[in-house]
């Protein structure tokens, strides 16, 4: 009767002896650590070592003293080679068996990091259309006024200095407009997402000639509803990004790769997909510094001593209107941007998307 109920539970379960050797797991534990109980029967785990032997320190810690343990968010490197984050409580039944209970919280962490991505980036669309707003107005009057204030100089060598003027207030009003992103609405029709990147791999490799430029495609991947060039620019900011990083830190044998995958029942913020696209951005750069990541796809926000910092930003604007994000992993010598766009989004509610929410963004706040 009981391990029938284990073995429906959604929480892995593992029985271990006292040398942390594997007497039972239920199937959501075989699941999670893609290990079979006819595999590992008998033997320990790798996975339940952590690192520096942190878990399966704690795990004789929870025998010898016959005394329950929890962790929050311990890291397990499971035989797939994927990390895994849970919390796990450890209890003890008797001298020689320890019963292991493993809850993933992956899931949960990606979508509290998804959400709070999406309001910053809520957050960041509101201000920047304010600013622009209040900037646009006063630049019109000042270019206004210059270009008056030139016909009435005495003097028509001084109009050298109401054309700057004027071209100040043009170049001020040309990099407002690159912070509101796109200029107008996307055109939503189905795409291959394989001609998306073959375009940008053809772009990337007329810009440089000493990155190696790698493909690992899905060929099995749908059509996504999207506007083509819209996506051709977000790939291609993301992606320069990352050569251009590689580049000024001068990386050994620098690499680049655009991978595609499929992702299936895939949450984006609040809502779960059947099917998601991943386009996957990878360099083996420096990564990204700590104190940049958190607010990387604001617009002037940039590492780089020649960067705008608005390339992200509008990738990243790019991506949410098509109901999708970017998602961003890094660490010296591995630097993962995924793109990820639904392949499920209904066309017909995707045209009254666009009808209603970028027509009220943008009222009262023109581009030029």
């Amino acid at each position: 009767m009981y391990p029938r109920l284990l073995e429906h539970l959604t929480t892995a379960v593992v029985l271990l002896d006292d040398q942390l050797r594997v007497r039972w797991l239920n199937p959501a534990a075989e699941a999670m650590m893609g290990l079979s109980l006819a595999r590992v029967e008998n033997s320990c785990l790798e996975c339940l070592d952590g690192e520096e032997g942190q878990i399966s320190a704690m795990l004789l810690k929870a025998m010898a003293e016959q005394h329950p343990y929890t962790q929050r968010e311990a890291t397990l490197l499971v035989a797939t080679g994927e990390q895994v984050t849970v919390d796990y409580t450890a209890t003890p039944l008797s001298a020689d068996e320890l019963l292991i209970e493993l809850e993933p919280r992956d899931r949960l962490l990606r979508i509290s990091r998804e959400e709070a991505l999406i309001a910053r980036q809520e957050m960041v669309k509101v201000l920047t259309r304010g600013l622009a707003h209040e900037i646009k107005n006063p630049l019109g009057g000042i270019r206004g006024a210059a270009q008056l204030l030139e016909r009435d100089l005495p003097d028509p060598a001084l109009a050298e200095f109401t054309r700057v003027i004027v071209e100040e207030a043009d170049r001020l009003r040309d990099l407002v407009d690159r912070m509101l992103g796109p200029n107008t609405l996307p055109h939503h029709e189905p795409v291959n997402i394989h001609v998306v990147l073959e375009r940008v791999d053809t772009l990337l490799r007329a810009e440089t000639s000493h990155v190696e430029i790698l493909r690992d495609y899905d060929p099995s991947l749908p059509n996504v509803l999207g506007d083509e060039s819209q996506l051709i620019q977000a790939v291609l900011n993301v992606a320069r990004n990352g050569l251009q990083a590689m580049e000024e830190s001068n990386t050994e044998s620098p690499q680049l790769i655009l991978k595609t995958r499929a992702r299936r029942q895939f949450t984006l913020g609040v809502e779960r997909h059947r099917l998601v696209c991943e386009v996957g951005i990878i360099d083996n750069g420096p990564g990204i510094p700590e104190s940049l990541r958190e607010s990387l796809f604001y617009p002037m926000i940039s590492g780089r001593a020649e960067g705008t910092g608005l390339g992200l930003s509008i990738a990243q604007s790019i991506l949410h209107q098509h109901q999708g994000l970017i998602e961003c992993d890094s660490r010296p010598g591995h630097t993962e941007f995924r793109l990820l766009v639904p392949l499920d989004l209904d066309p017909e509610s995707v045209a009254e998307g666009r009808r209603a929410g970028p027509a009220a963004d943008a009222a009262g706040f023109p581009y030029k």
